[in-house]
């Protein structure tokens, strides 16, 4: 009898290793199949962006006579700028550090203020009452709708840029901020606080965790909202250094190759601070949260 009892306890453990050996495969598996997924689908945008901006480039030629730099021609130049040639007076890493710095100055105001007021509205049924509204009409206006403000109140240069980025940038914060911890069930509430939990605790254990991929769909709209305003502000509110004032400076020396090199590195910045900051924390969180993106 207990040569059996140990022959199936045996059993059991080797079943549960073989279990246990299956789930991780499983994961490492899905874990390269996501990343397969992903490198596959970015070399499949990029080279649709490649020939449409080629075909584009063919008909506008065909069609108008007039120039349109074409990828291959792009990507020369741009190979010539990392490489240290000038653009506009300036290496294109000068260039690139100017506007990342405007924009990593604004964003992070914008983010400790976002989520700091998306808390707050979010637990606070009155506040949320009083200042929502105010946040969704602030969302509405365009980003070049605040110049006229931006400049009376600092002038030109750096700080009306700043200050234009970050009024973009803030508003999607805060309303996916309080609107995903106001989506949490009350029942997750009721449970945390049964168990003794304070509201303190209930906040930082149970709120911030459940809505968590809420708040980073709200990051990733005030990121894209910032960038894009960051460049347009370039071009209009008189600074002489940024990848805005590539564009517009290119425009008017009509060297548009310049300009698509401009536009290139904005591209990449984008697709990079998607890539290794988005993507890889919601998937931390999801893979933290049991979900499964499917």
């Amino acid at each position: 009898m207990g040569g059996a009892v140990t022959s199936i306890k045996a059993e059991d453990r080797a079943l549960q290793a073989l279990e246990e050996g299956e789930s991780i495969f499983t994961f490492h598996k899905n874990k390269y199949d996501c990343f397969k997924g992903n490198v596959i689908g970015i070399i499949a945008g990029v080279t649709i962006i490649i020939i449409i901006w080629y075909v584009v480039a063919e008909i506008v030629a065909a069609t108008k006579g007039v120039y349109f730099p074409r990828p291959w021609e792009t990507f020369q130049v741009f190979a010539e700028a990392i490489n240290g040639t000038p653009i506009q007076g300036k290496s294109i890493a000068d260039h690139t550090v100017a506007s990342l710095y405007r924009w990593g100055t604004a964003y992070i105001l914008a983010v400790a203020v976002g989520i700091s007021l998306g808390c707050l509205l979010g637990v606070s049924q009155r506040a949320h009452q009083l200042s929502i509204v105010s946040i969704y009409i602030l969302q509405m206006v365009p980003g070049l709708a605040w110049v006229p403000m931006a400049m009376l109140i600092f002038g030109l240069g750096e700080t009306a840029t700043i200050f234009m980025i970050f009024m973009t940038a803030f508003p999607p914060i805060v309303i996916n901020t309080s609107g995903g911890i106001r989506a949490v069930p009350q029942v997750h509430k009721r449970v945390a606080q049964m168990s003794g939990a304070g509201q303190f605790r209930t906040f930082v254990r149970v709120l911030l965790p459940a809505s968590s991929l809420s708040i980073i769909n709200g990051l990733r709209i005030g990121l894209a909202n910032g960038w894009r305003v960051l460049i347009a502000a370039e071009m209009v509110v008189g600074v002489a250094l940024g990848l805005g004032y590539v564009i517009i400076q290119s425009r008017y020396d009509l060297d548009y190759v310049s300009a698509f090199v401009s536009i290139l590195v904005i591209c990449l910045i984008g697709l990079i601070v998607e890539k290794t900051l988005f993507t890889v924390l919601e998937d931390k969180i999801m893979d933290r949260l049991g979900l499964d993106r499917g």
